[in-house]
């Protein structure tokens, strides 16, 4: 099986600009931002999405969104943030590797559009 982006990166075989990491996940600056502030916070192991995840993934998922109050506390992002997880193709999943999104410093609506 081929190695995500995502799993590169982990194994620093890809350059990255990292903002966290820990024995469970990393978080790193997304190269394609859709907000002033955009980080992704993807799991070590690979979960491939939110829908192939098992009962022993629960640690884990609850880690990412503990990750994400600890990196919007660091950040001072206390006007708020938005996480967004992807799944498949038609939620515009492009890398098959569970991530968080965080998103900030801008004003979100929604519905989006």
């Amino acid at each position: 099986m081929t190695k995500t982006i995502f799993q590169k990166i982990i194994d620093r075989e890809i350059p990255a600009k990292i903002e966290h990491e820990d024995e469970l996940c990393i978080v790193l600056h997304d190269i394609q931002p859709q907000a002033p502030v955009h980080l992704l916070i993807i799991p070590k192991r690979l979960i491939p999405r939110v829908t192939e995840s098992t009962a022993d993934d629960e640690p884990v998922l609850g880690h990412l969104v503990h990750v994400a109050k600890l990196i919007a506390k660091k950040l001072q992002l206390a006007d708020g943030f938005r996480l967004v997880i992807n799944n498949g193709a038609h939620a515009c999943e492009s890398v098959p590797h569970l991530h968080v999104h965080l998103l900030a410093k801008r004003q979100m609506t929604w519905p989006p559009g």
